[in-house]
């Protein structure tokens, strides 16, 4: 979209996926930060009669505050590329590979960035014995922010017994030890690295609970590792054809050198408060909340 002075901005945020409240937080904050950088916001909880509101709005475009499935797999983007309103993120097919983690997988395999082995399987094999060696981790391969996140460690006297909420197909991904490390991709530009300390795994709770982890931000990495952080998040970026603000996370083992950093996944619509981690980053560079944002609506489109 280009550029104008005062923008009609629908944020779409809420929807029916298992990440509603932290799309809530997020939409309440970019629309606050877009009306503080000159836009005329409309905040839109995403339900059956988008398509509708949408038409009636007539924005100038949609900013994207929507996470997990329908928001954040390909599905909302293609409503809104047949309804050619430009929108925030990346587009349709970017997004439904990012959204699936084992699609991801192939992705990252093709452009010869390192990953751990993992497998999808039924939830009921995985009930009734171990897929893989223990250590391993099972999460649903479509969902975000550690929705349904089991770790079987190596002393597991079984398999899990998962939530009756676990989808049929689950990933089984062999564990991956280390430091919790992420880096955000505005546009071209990977941005920096940062460093999550937790006191235990990085679940839902500590990603959005106050206290929950401590971010470090530039980390504190060797320079080799931290280079090559940056230049495997844009290669991922890149890969998946990602457009507008991306987010990869690695672990790092720091016992192995490079060869002990991984990627886990890359996030096509990262968190968004002022406090998450990719505006943090942006922060520590010198651009505002409301820059951001305002930058995610003049990159907006539907036909790239």
């Amino acid at each position: 979209m280009s550029s104008g002075t005062n923008p009609k901005v629908v944020v779409l945020m809420g929807g029916p996926s298992a990440e509603r409240d932290v799309s809530l937080s997020s939409g309440a904050e970019c629309a606050k930060a877009l009306r503080a950088a000159g836009c005329e916001v409309i905040e839109v909880d995403a339900g059956p009669d988008l398509a509708v509101r949408l038409t009636d709005i007539k924005p100038d475009a949609v900013f994207n505050a929507l996470h997990g499935r329908w928001g954040e797999d390909g599905c909302v983007q293609g409503l809104l590329e047949w309804l050619r309103i430009p929108y925030t993120h990346s587009g349709v097919l970017s997004s439904a590979l990012s959204m699936d983690k084992q699609k991801t997988k192939e992705v990252y395999r093709a452009a010869g960035l390192p990953f751990v082995h993992s497998v999808i399987a039924d939830s009921a094999d995985v009930e009734s014995a171990h897929v893989l060696p223990p250590p391993y981790v099972v999460k649903p391969y479509n969902e975000g922010s550690s929705v349904g996140v089991y770790i079987v460690g190596e002393s597991a006297n079984g398999p899990p017994k998962l939530a009756v909420e676990m989808p049929r197909h689950v990933m089984v991904e062999t564990y991956a030890p280390g430091r919790e490390l992420t880096v955000a991709v505005m546009g071209d530009r990977a941005l920096t690295v940062t460093d999550i300390i937790t006191d235990g795994w990085y679940d839902y709770h500590a990603k959005y609970s106050v206290g929950g982890s401590r971010h470090v931000v530039p980390a504190d990495l060797p320079a080799p590792i931290f280079d090559a952080c940056l230049d495997y998040a844009l290669r991922a970026h890149q890969a998946l054809g990602c457009r507008g603000l991306s987010r990869t996370d690695f672990r790092w083992d720091e016992a192995r050198g490079l060869d002990g950093l991984i990627l886990l996944e890359t996030n096509t619509q990262p968190g968004m408060t002022p406090t998450s981690l990719a505006p943090e980053q942006a922060a520590h560079l010198g651009i505002s909340f409301p820059d951001l944002c305002r930058w995610l609506v003049e990159d907006a489109s539907c036909d790239r």
